[in-house]
Formats: C-alpha cells, sequence, structure tokens
C-alpha cells in the first residue's frame, strides 16, 4: 500500500499555523514572520512536502517556463552564458528550454511552431540574425510571451537586450597591438550581415583610424567566428606577398584555427605574428600560446538577461526601454609581443 503524499494541509498541523499562512511562507516569504517562515520550512521538511510547480503555475496562468535561442549549440562560447541564465532562472523558479536555431533561416515555421507549443512564459535570444516570420510569432496578440536578447540584438526591432561594449572591445584589442609596436595590422572578421561583426569592425576601425593606421583591403578577411574560418584566413594570409606581423580575430574560436592552421605551415605566434581573439571562452588560458583576448563577462551576461525577463514576465518593465551594456576587458597572455626590429 502506498503512502500518501504529504499536503499542504499536513505542513499547516505541523507548523502550527493556518494552510493561507503556509502558502504565504512558500510563494511569497517576505510576507511572512521570520519565525513563521522557520517554522514552515522545518514543517515541510520533516513531513517531505513538496511545491508542486505545475499546479501553482497553472493557477498564476503560467508554465513556469522559459525558452532559450542558441544559433549554435555545439559552439561552446555559449556554455557560460547558459549557465548564467539558468542561474537567474533557477532563483525565480523558472525551468529552462534550449533551442537550437542554427537552421531557423531555412524553416522559420518549425521554431515559431515550436514557441507555440511550448506556451513559455517568455523568451531569451542569443540568435540576432532570427528571422521575421519567428520575431512577429513573439508579438501575435496580447499573450505573447516577452522576449529579451542576449549577446545579439536586432537592430531593426525593438526589444529589451543585454550585451557588451563589443566596439570598445575590439579598440582595447587594437590599442594593444599598436601599444606592442604593431603597424601592419590584419582582422579575421565574423559574418558580414551579423550585429556583432559590425561592431566589432567599427570599434577596431575607430582606433586604427585614431593612432593614424589603416588596415590594407587584402589583410581583412571574411569569416564566420568559426575554428574553419580561421584556418581559411590563415591560408588567406600564408598567400599575401607581405604578411601584416598582427591578427585580430573577432572571435577566440577563429584565432585558435588561425593559429593552428599557421603552426601546420611553421609559422610562430608570438614569434612570427602575434593575435587577439575575442570572447575568453575557457579554453583561451589553456591554448598554445595562451591567447590574449577579450573577455565577455559571459555568465553575468546571461544573469542579466534572465532577470530583464523575469521582471518583464512578473511586470515589471517595459520591453522595449531596457538595454543594457556591459563593460569588456583585455586579457594579456602569450599569443602576442612586441615587434623585434
Amino acid at each position: 500500500m502506498h503512502k500518501r503524499a504529504p499536503k499542504i494541509v499536513d505542513v499547516a498541523r505541523l507548523a502550527g499555523v493556518s494552510t493561507a499562512t503556509v502558502s504565504r511562507a512558500l510563494s511569497k516569504p517576505e510576507s511572512v514572520a521570520e519565525s513563521t517562515r522557520h517554522a514552515v520550512l522545518a514543517a515541510a521538511a520533516k513531513s517531505g512536502y513538496r511545491v508542486n510547480l505545475s499546479a501553482r503555475n497553472l493557477r498564476r496562468q503560467k508554465t513556469g517556463g522559459i525558452v532559450v535561442l542558441v544559433p549554435n549549440l555545439g559552439n561552446p562560447f555559449f556554455s557560460e552564458i547558459l549557465s548564467g541564465i539558468e542561474t537567474g532562472l533557477s532563483k525565480a523558479d523558472f525551468n529552462m528550454l534550449v533551442v537550437d536555431t542554427r537552421h531557423a533561416h531555412l524553416k522559420p515555421h518549425l521554431v515559431t511552431n515550436h514557441l507555440h507549443a511550448t506556451r513559455a512564459d517568455g523568451i531569451i535570444a542569443l540568435d540576432g540574425s532570427l528571422p521575421e516570420a519567428v520575431l512577429a510569432a513573439t508579438r501575435s496578440g496580447a499573450g505573447a510571451p516577452p522576449i529579451v536578447f542576449a549577446c545579439e540584438w536586432t537592430p531593426s526591432q525593438h526589444f529589451a537586450s543585454v550585451r557588451v561594449d563589443n566596439a570598445r572591445g575590439a579598440g582595447l584589442a587594437i590599442s594593444h597591438l599598436v601599444d606592442l609596436g604593431h603597424r601592419s595590422i590584419g582582422m579575421v572578421c565574423g559574418p558580414h550581415d551579423n550585429v556583432l561583426t559590425g561592431a566589432r569592425t567599427d570599434g577596431a576601425m575607430a582606433e586604427m583610424n585614431e593612432r593614424g593606421l589603416a588596415f590594407e583591403p587584402m589583410a581583412v578577411f571574411d569569416g564566420d567566428f568559426s575554428l574553419e574560418a580561421g584556418a581559411r584566413a590563415a591560408s588567406d594570409w600564408l598567400g599575401l606577398g607581405s604578411q601584416p606581423t598582427a591578427m585580430f580575430c573577432q572571435s577566440d574560436l577563429m584565432a585558435f584555427g588561425f593559429i593552428s592552421e599557421l603552426a601546420r605551415h611553421g609559422v610562430r605566434v608570438p614569434e612570427d605574428v602575434s593575435v587577439v581573439g575575442f570572447d575568453d571562452i575557457d579554453i583561451a588560458r589553456r591554448f598554445i600560446p595562451a591567447l590574449t583576448t577579450v573577455l565577455q563577462p559571459r555568465a553575468a551576461l546571461g544573469l542579466s538577461a534572465a532577470e530583464m525577463l523575469i521582471d518583464q514576465v512578473n511586470g515589471g518593465l517595459e520591453p522595449l526601454d531596457d538595454i543594457r551594456v556591459l563593460d569588456v576587458e583585455l586579457i594579456v597572455r602569450g599569443s602576442t609581443r612586441s615587434v623585434v626590429s
């Protein structure tokens, strides 16, 4: 014979309070006295009572679920952002459902159908290239869930967002290389239609101009933030008649691909060319050589996005008026050095 699952009335009896007080102590602990809260929690632990989140969310007309849209789950850059999001959501009793949008541009209806099927309370989008059909789905009626963009954003659409100062980060990378004596500097860019590429390119070019320098057009390579793009750029760099003495790669993965491909051809970093990345993903400090890069506070970025969305879900913020920009930091390691005359 199965033992009956403890109910809220059992907790109330053990704590010597009403069921209403138990409910308040568990859902709004700030609304009851500290001694009462401790008594209720002790009684809940003793009885084995567990809050039924599904039932509670149903009463509140909420699902308790937040959908996070990620452009490529295979990219290690997103892991720490997701960790920050999870930390923020779990504090507010929300669950996270991660959706890979890598092919959303090919089949946008699959993403929109998924959003409708999950009936999420809110959406955090790490993908700034979502198709218009997907974004429209988040505003299809009064009951549409709020959306917050993290890391990337959509210049043509007005949504709340949290991001880092990408232009300043790129400027720090170029400033570091110029301060080391480099005057011939190349760059490996991200996708041409990506907002991060635009911001980082603008920041790099502004710093070059401030220093009285300019990029050689042949030394600016197209990429897509991937290892393969960095390797392709290295092959192109090797084919130049006169190679730049330093390179700014707009992502760490491209920097890793660039350095490893050069190593295959006997070109040393930083002895033959200095390289700076952007992101400071975990492997950057363990790579050989350890990568000089621009640190994005990824966990803080994810946490801030979660807190921003929770405020919207709970009716605290207007979704169009909140844009938060976090600062960046240059981390100097072994992949850069002074020009040797």
